[in-house]
């Protein structure tokens, strides 16, 4: 298993390697920098040259990648050029933040889907399938800003029964009803958000299951429908969901960017987007690298969970 490891981690490190490049290439050649957000129009050009000058962003880009790549090597994120804050102190207190509002919100959305794909499987082009399936071509059409905009204006807004933005009141940071309170419509919307994808999977990997042969023999032996369901098919529906757990790893930094940033949640969707506006560039790069780390993290954890789930599938071998 060690070898195996190691040479999936040998074979991703050049592809995140490349992905860094290309990305900091981008931000390089765009038209405006982080001095640009920084300086007003009274400053001369004078000045902003100095203060580039300052922050190395007068050397050419390679010679900035290689200074970049260095740090990141020796584990040094740097600094924020805007705020000037410790981007590794910063990534300490939002990364808890994001994983306390994606993690409960994936982990429901994951058991809710099972319950809904068996049962739109087993009552395939029924009723209760065309329902579940039809809920879940709006859940993936509707875009998840608009979702949270509609849930800030008539929950928060109209009816004042949540909070509008934030993850506590000022001066309430220790209340748990308080936090709850802030809580429930950046989950609710990330619920909807992951949960058709997740239902669809599951109701397909059923559906594929119900025709094998074991189902007919199950019926044969006079075994009931949610006996079948749920006894048997359930076990090997799970065999390939296993891998979407693992998968599901980078969603800890980057699934839910977007309402992270609508409901101004302090995780590191919000300051991803802030950074990106600004162009501060060792932020960007500090949110890629972890997150490319985390996809090779969860590819790697999925291929365990599989051999650990079905014991006959060995690492490395197809």
């Amino acid at each position: 298993m060690l070898k195996y490891i190691i040479k999936r981690i040998a074979q991703a490190v050049p592809l995140l390697f490349l992905i860094t490049l290309i990305c900091f290439s981008l931000m390089h050649i765009a038209p405006y920098d982080v001095v640009d957000s920084m300086t007003n129009s009274k400053m001369t050009n004078q000045e902003r040259d100095a203060i580039r000058e300052e922050y190395g962003l007068n050397d050419p880009m390679h010679i900035q990648y290689v200074r970049w790549l260095k740090n990141i090597c020796r584990g040094e994120f740097g600094n924020s050029l805007l705020s000037h804050t410790s981007i590794k102190y910063d990534l300490k207190i939002r990364i808890p933040a994001t994983a306390k509002l994606v993690l409960p919100s994936y982990l429901t959305a994951y058991i809710l889907a099972i319950i809904l794909g068996l049962i739109a499987a087993n009552n395939r082009n029924k009723w209760q399938d065309k329902i579940i399936d039809g809920l879940c071509s709006v859940g993936l059409a509707v875009p998840t800003f608009w979702i949270a905009m509609i849930m800030i204006y008539f929950l928060g807004y109209k009816l004042k029964l949540f909070p509008l933005i934030g993850m506590h009141t000022i001066g309430k940071e220790d209340s748990l009803t308080d936090y709850l309170r802030h809580f429930f419509m950046p989950y609710i919307v990330l619920i909807i958000a992951f949960l058709p994808d997740l239902t669809r999977y599951v109701r397909a990997s059923a559906i594929s299951q119900l025709k094998e042969d074991y189902v007919l023999v199950q019926k044969a032996f006079g075994a009931s429908k949610s006996e079948i369901l749920f006894k048997h098919v359930a076990k090997n529906v799970l065999l390939p969901l296993v891998t979407k757990l693992g998968m599901a790893l980078p969603l800890l930094v980057t699934g839910a960017v977007i309402t992270e940033t609508v409901f101004a949640w302090p995780g590191i969707g919000l300051y991803f987007v802030k950074a990106v506006e600004a162009m501060d560039y060792p932020i960007v790069m500090a949110v890629l690298v972890l997150s490319g780390s985390l996809v090779i993290i969860g590819n790697l954890l999925s291929d365990i969970l599989y051999c650990i789930v079905d014991p006959r599938i060995k690492l490395g071998k197809n």
